[in-house]
């Protein structure tokens, strides 16, 4: 996963360990966005220059999506989660889409015009670093690092320290090794091509998140070269220079390997898609949450509220804010949006539910579609094929076959019928309509808005209703049926 642009040992991105983070758990879910209670002053690099040729994509590779965020605002809030922290942004390619799209980041942006390394990409912010800050450097494309691992890191860093970000990988082919001393320090990066056979044995690799004092790092700074085959400024070079100035180089690992997971290509995003959706699973099943099947389940937003013995079953994706209470059920291949569901109440396979209140014990689906501003009260039940948009509905009233309601207020008690359609839109404007308290609705009924249709009214099947229909009263429009005897069906002449 190392970007073509760097050598190996700049940071370690291995792939294919989905199998291996089955087991990440709740301490290290993305909500571990805790301050850091020591007062130190903190500034954060975060390198997000990188093209991103093999996403093979317009779009930078930092604003490629894992969840409901980008990979940049990933890292960000890690680092913003940090109190008092300063953070500066180094981007190159696409930097005017990038600070667009993002311009909402309480953050500095600083331009890496020429990408010649990520040693060179941090000098461009020597100017912006303090000489008694704490410098934490981060990878706008390494997502799922937590907030507990780089407070080990931060805890590495002194006057003559600093820290190290390291992984052990069982097939480490690529990546730069960590060479240790007699007593087990770190003190230096060697290259896999610079390797011996026995260097090449070993399985610790540099991640390239590291945590220094600001004086130090410009110091090694102004000492980088670029005499090297790529003619770039390498940062794993201020390893080195650290052990011969005499300062110690701490070094700890992450928790899972899954944190140092970063993207280069597609199938690499998709694999951090699945670590991070499986954190927030195991997330909500430290709730009390039933998810029948982890592994499919789609989180691309957040659980604000969730209450206890809530079960959901496969290829469920919930998008926005979700808010669910006690004793819900949701089916197969449900889609949820900003949307709040109340106890009691089952969503039913295949339905669709977005910007909308759901009361409590209501039935959903299944193939229901309720669309923004819809709100239905306890105990409504709406059927296969219904579609609601903008609509308000009483307490255990009943929509539930092949029906369209649209830009209505149906009160409580009423039952509407197959194949109903409110015809709320003229082609021009959209007009309401408002049904009251008990009435039926018979089967296959245009309600041509605005209309009102009376308390206890009942609409015979069929109608089309133009005008209001009053209270406890029968509206119908049906023409007079007729039978005409003798009549034939047309045949085909023979030829």
């Amino acid at each position: 996963m190392v970007p073509s642009s760097r050598r190996a040992g700049e940071r370690a991105a291995p792939a294919g360990w989905v199998s291996t983070v089955f087991s990440i758990l709740w301490p290290f879910f993305l909500s571990d966005f805790s301050s850091v209670p020591d007062p130190m002053t903190l500034q954060t690099i975060i390198l997000a220059a990188g093209q991103g040729t093999r996403m093979r994509s317009a779009l930078p590779k930092v604003l490629h999506r894992v969840g409901s965020l980008s990979l940049l605002e990933h890292v960000y809030r890690l680092a913003d989660g940090f109190a008092g922290n300063d953070i500066n942004i180094v981007y190159g390619h696409g930097g005017p889409r990038l600070r667009n799209e993002l311009a909402q980041l309480r953050t500095s942006w600083t331009e890496q015009a020429e990408q010649l390394g990520t040693g060179h990409a941090v000098m461009q912010v020597a100017d912006w670093i303090g000489d008694d800050a704490t410098v934490l450097i981060l990878y706008g494309d390494v997502p799922l690092l937590t907030s507990t691992t780089v407070q080990q890191l931060l805890a590495l860093v002194g006057d003559h320290s600093m820290g190290l970000l390291t992984v052990e990988l069982a097939n480490p082919t690529g990546y730069g090794r960590i060479l240790r001393d007699g007593e087990g320090r770190a003190v230096a990066i060697v290259e896999e091509k610079d390797a011996d056979a026995g260097q090449r044995a070993i399985r610790e690799v540099n991640t390239g998140i590291m945590a220094l004092k600001g004086g130090r790092l410009k110091g090694w700074l102004g000492r980088l070269h670029n005499r090297n085959a790529q003619r770039e400024y390498y940062l794993t070079d201020v390893i080195a220079m650290a052990v011969a100035d005499g300062v110690r180089v701490e070094t700890c690992r992450p928790a899972e390997i899954a944190e140092v997971l970063g993207v280069n290509t597609r199938a690499q995003l998709a694999e951090l898609e699945r670590v991070y959706q499986l954190r927030l699973a195991h997330s909500l099943m430290e709730q009390g949450v039933t998810l029948k099947d982890p592994a499919r389940f789609d989180l691309r937003g957040q659980v604000i509220d969730c209450g206890h013995d809530v079960e959901i079953d496969v290829n469920v994706v919930m998008e926005g804010t979700i808010r669910l209470g006690n004793d819900i059920r949701i089916g197969p291949n449900v889609y949820l949006k900003d949307c709040e569901i109340g106890d009691g109440t089952e969503i039913l396979a295949n339905s669709h539910i977005e910007e909308s209140i759901i009361g409590a014990d209501a039935r959903v689906g299944p193939y229901a579609r309720i669309r923004p501003q819809t709100k239905l009260a306890d105990q409504v039940h709406i059927g296969n094929f219904v579609e609601l948009k903008k609509t308000t509905v009483g307490k255990g009233s009943k929509i539930n076959h092949l029906t369209y309601v649209g830009d209505a207020q149906v009160g409580s008690g009423v039952n509407v019928g197959a194949g109903t359609i409110t015809c709320n839109y003229d082609g021009v404007y959209k007009h309401p309509t408002e049904i009251g308290d008990g009435a039926f609705i018979g089967s296959n009924t245009q309600l041509v808005a605005p209309v009102k249709v009376g308390k206890n009214a009942t609409i015979g099947a069929g109608s089309v209703i133009t005008k209001d229909a009053p209270d406890d009263a029968l509206t119908l429009s049906r023409p007079q049926q007729v039978t005409v005897a003798g009549w034939q069906r047309p045949t085909k002449k023979p030829r």
